[in-house]
């Protein structure tokens, strides 16, 4: 909304409810000179504009102004229908074993490698939301491949132990292959973690910070004592849902890092310590980090615009998210019409994450490409003969779980509809339609000027 759609809004409202126009700013948003800045071209925040709108529709549903720096609610959700990626384990797990969304995903993130330009000490990737480390793990291999001789700092966010788990089994061969890495795994929130540092004095104070040297020179010396980590991190890597929001945040923050004991000396510079760390990072990977059905405003404020600060001149951000308008769509449509998880687009995110940054977006690139760059295809990788003729059962539920977890479809509406059993004939119904089942992915860029 441009300030001029803005001020008018404005001066309506306090034309109506006799107000001046700097008690209307004291009232909406604590700031007695907010219209003044408007009018001088100033830009504000999502959230500034929300508590605006906020303030002026409660005041016109009620009849009363509401109190000075009314807050709009965060976004909500019951927490028995509070659908997340770690809370669904059989689903997570069966469709990263059914489709190549993974491998699809690190090799569009490997393209980025050509065009980031890393500094000494080392090159430093981020990855917003590790899930089981599979895309982190092969974008390593490809980053391995191109900067063979280079430090590696890695940093990863994950609040799902089972998740974490995963990934630490993939960091033996990875240490092994290129063992000037450092690996640091955290649960802390988006606007926290490339940083690792809590917002709050409080959490800062109770951080678990966990380093750990490697001894040895064997990937299996390092599964050994990766694996002895266990009992600390069942006692500290724990989840709980907020009262307040119904979302997953973290008991306590917790910081581990690992390297290789025998590359001390060289990574000294590289590793983080508790109150000295920076983000700075070459390339940040943000692979399906959000609900589909989050708003944009969420989206943009609390994960893409924080990542987009912590990129370093010259260092790049790929986001990628479903697009849906493909056969899994079809098939979740055909048992719930009209379904359409996948209302915001690239653009929309871009656009509102510009807006979100203000000033500090100036020396960054938003790129949403065009749709022959941008959106990509993986598929539910089966066998020719399993997708024609008669298509059994294990292969239509593998289809089914596909499109419903892709859809993010809770599990209290998914229990109402496997009962009848038109789900699978849905999907056998889509298997022959297309030979096979394949989904929509969509990319975007945000870069940073180099200096």
């Amino acid at each position: 909304m441009k300030n001029d759609e803005i001020l008018s809004q404005i001066t309506e409202f306090c034309r109506k409810a006799d107000m001046a126009e700097s008690t209307f700013g004291r009232r909406a948003v604590n700031d007695g000179k907010l219209v003044n800045r408007l009018r001088e071209g100033k830009r504000i925040t999502i959230d500034t504009l929300e508590r605006i709108q906020a303030y002026m529709a409660a005041s016109m549903a009620g009849g009363v102004p509401p109190p000075r720096g009314l807050q709009v609610p965060p976004e909500k959700r019951d927490p028995r229908g509070n659908f997340r990626f770690f809370e669904n384990r059989q689903k997570y797990l069966l469709f990263v074993h059914t489709c190549s969304e993974k491998r699809v995903i690190a090799d569009r993130v490997a393209l980025e490698l050509a065009t980031i330009h890393p500094r000494p000490p080392a090159l430093r990737v981020f990855d917003a939301g590790i899930g089981d480390g599979t895309v982190l793990a092969r974008v390593l291999r490809a980053t391995h491949q191109r900067f063979p001789h280079m430090p590696f700092y890695v940093a990863g966010k994950e609040l799902s132990l089972e998740d974490l788990r995963l990934t630490l089994e993939k960091v033996p061969d990875r240490i092994f292959e290129h063992p000037a890495s450092v690996f640091v795994f955290t649960n802390m929130f988006y606007s926290e973690a490339p940083w690792l540092t809590p917002a709050s004095p409080a959490a800062a104070a109770a951080t678990v910070w966990q380093e750990v040297p490697l001894r040895g020179a064997s990937s299996g010396e390092f599964e050994t004592q990766i694996a002895e980590l266990r009992p600390f991190l069942e006692q500290n890597w724990r989840a709980a849902i907020s009262p307040r929001t119904a979302m997953p945040l973290y008991e306590r923050p917790v910081v581990l890092v690992l390297y290789r004991e025998d590359h001390r000396f060289l990574l000294d510079s590289t590793i983080p310590r508790p109150g000295q760390t920076e983000a700075n990072f070459d390339l940040v990977i943000a692979s399906q980090p959000y609900r589909a059905l989050s708003s944009v405003n969420f989206r943009a404020k609390r994960i893409i615009a924080p990542l987009a600060r912590a990129l370093r001149p010259g260092g790049r951000l790929i986001g990628i998210h479903s697009h849906g308008q493909d056969p899994g769509m079809e098939m979740i449509q055909a048992i719930w019409p009209g379904e359409n998880p996948f209302s915001v687009s690239r653009h929309e995110l871009l656009r509102a994450v510009k807006y979100e940054l203000g000033s500090l977006g100036r020396d960054l690139n938003f790129n949403a490409y065009a749709d022959n760059r941008s959106i990509f295809r993986y598929d539910m990788e089966a066998l020719p003969n399993e997708v024609t003729g008669t298509i059994g059962t294990s292969t239509a539920f593998a289809a089914w779980n596909a499109a419903v977890y892709v859809a993010q479809i809770e599990d209290d509406r998914l229990t109402e509809m496997t009962q009848n059993g038109r789900t699978l004939d849905a999907a056998r119904d889509v298997l022959r339609k297309y030979n096979g089942l394949w989904f929509l992915d969509e990319s975007y860029v945000i870069s940073r000027r180099r200096d």
